[in-house]
């Protein structure tokens, strides 16, 4: 499947949830409405799915729930949308299964539509109000950076943004870079991320997308034309809430070894989706598309990102801070910077940090 295919899928994600929350009326459902929703699910996930053999097992499981009134309850569309999920991810172990409530979904079929102007238009603004997803970018003590990044946009949108980040954090002894939150995103920006990471010149294979529907693979690498680099150590937190692109990053900065990952093992969801019409206004997430490092030649599904310095993720920037902090401190000469960083490391691993003056000096 296209990079361009991919990106849409994901915007349509957010302006599912989005127009679902105010759907002005839910449609109600009788029980030939389900059959025939269950029926075109069973269909869609035999012919799109990654894994044929899982999806067969999941569609008879969900019809066979059916037939037996198990879904009798569900008397709208937004509530059958709602339990659908809920076994989709049960039965099949995938998180990235999803449904919503949209009407009017045209699938896309061959060669990805390109979006309008004024579609693009709307992205970008909706993306640069949300900061690009940059939720925070701050310089802390021992001149130690920090950027917490939320999600993955289209690389049209957030590349300048993500190159800005990074040369506010140029003159910085060390990064770290918070995925606590991130619930993924696309691919390619994620490379953009990357790109960052490695000296110019050094392009670098990260992964290989396999997509089932089409049977092709694209593979996604570095970018060459990015300026700012940054060479100095890395590290990237993670969390069980950290998901797909966020997990894409992570596992490639531990591959291509140019960081260290702290924190806990991530949600475990590599296999990005397409989005297609059951029918009575209900679409649904089906993975369709099957991530492969280059380097390990597998991916993360099911068993997560295993950090490097496992900790809880409330604990994971304290600990980041404090291991990159005592290498400072190893490394720097004797004298009032060597001081000052033991200083600034003993308040670290207390968990306390300097309160801010707003006197003149020499005031009492």
């Amino acid at each position: 499947m296209s990079g361009r295919k991919k990106f849409v899928a994901g915007v349509v994600l957010g302006s599912v949830l989005s127009f679902s929350a105010f759907a002005a009326q839910d449609t109600p459902l009788k029980a030939a409405d389900r059959a025939a929703v269950v029926q075109t699910l069973a269909e869609k996930m035999n012919a799109n799915y990654i894994e044929p053999a899982v999806a067969e097992r999941v569609g008879s499981a969900i019809a066979r729930k059916n037939a037996e009134g198990g879904y009798a309850a569900a008397a709208s569309a937004q509530a059958f949308s709602a339990v659908l999920a809920q076994d989709l991810r049960a039965l099949s172990g995938d998180l990235h299964f999803g449904t919503a409530v949209y009407p009017g979904l045209r699938e896309r079929s061959g060669i990805a539509e390109l979006p309008s102007r004024a579609k693009m238009d709307e992205w970008r603004e909706q993306t640069a109000r949300r900061g690009y997803d940059i939720e925070k970018i701050e310089r802390l003590p021992g001149n130690v950076g920090y950027i917490e990044l939320r999600g993955f946009g289209g690389p049209e949108f957030v590349g300048p943004a993500y190159s800005a980040a990074m040369s506010l954090m140029a003159g910085t002894d060390a990064l770290i870079l918070d995925l606590r939150r991130n619930g993924g995103g696309s691919p390619d920006s994620v490379a953009y991320l990357m790109s960052h990471f490695f000296p110019l010149g050094d392009e670098r294979h990260l992964i290989d997308m396999y997509d089932r529907p089409t049977g092709t693979t694209r593979q996604f690498w570095t970018v060459k034309t990015v300026a700012q680099r940054y060479d100095k150590p890395v590290y990237v937190l993670t969390s069980a809430r950290t998901f797909s692109g966020g997990e894409d990053f992570s596992y490639c900065i531990q591959a291509q070894k140019r960081g260290t990952v702290v924190g806990e093992t991530t949600g475990g969801g590599s296999n990005p989706v397409s989005w297609y019409n059951l029918g009575q206004d209900i679409i649904v997430a089906i993975p369709t598309a099957r991530a492969i490092n280059a380097v390990t030649k597998t991916n993360w599904e099911h068993v997560g990102v295993k950090p490097d310095i496992a900790v809880p993720a409330a604990q994971a920037l304290q600990t980041a801070h404090v291991a990159i902090l005592r290498t400072l401190v190893s490394s720097s000469r004797e004298g009032n910077e060597r001081k000052e960083l033991q200083r600034v490391l003993a308040m670290v691993e207390k968990g306390e940090s300097d309160k801010p003056v707003y006197t003149l000096r020499g005031e009492p």
